[in-house]
């Protein structure tokens, strides 16, 4: 491999691949995510400690897209629908809300 190729990063895929992994297991996925970080755009009131952990199952969310760069959906809090985009530089873990199975990064 040369020098000049430049490779993917794998927290994308380990993501989607979990994602995908909770829900065909019937369970719900949350996605921890670094508030903090640049370009999220998250309901604030929500966030403690720096972050905020979101309920990613697609029964809560509409349009949800995983990207290699980001993660946009649509999703209600207080009854308000919002666009939510988190960097996926931003995502924390993602895990099961019954076991806590999953991947922090």
């Amino acid at each position: 491999m040369s020098e000049t190729t430049s490779i993917t990063p794998t927290r994308p895929y380990m993501v989607r691949a979990l994602y995908q992994w909770i829900e065909d297991n019937a369970l719900t996925p949350y996605l921890m995510v670094d508030a903090t970080a640049d370009n999220v755009q998250i309901p604030t009131e929500h966030v403690q400690d720096g972050r905020i952990v979101l309920n990613i199952a697609s029964r809560a969310t509409g349009n949800m897209s995983m990207e290699n760069d980001y993660i946009h959906f649509s999703a209600r809090f207080g009854g308000v629908s919002q666009e939510i985009w988190v960097p996926l530089t931003a995502v924390m873990g993602i895990y099961a809300k019954e076991n806590s199975q999953g991947m922090f990064f």
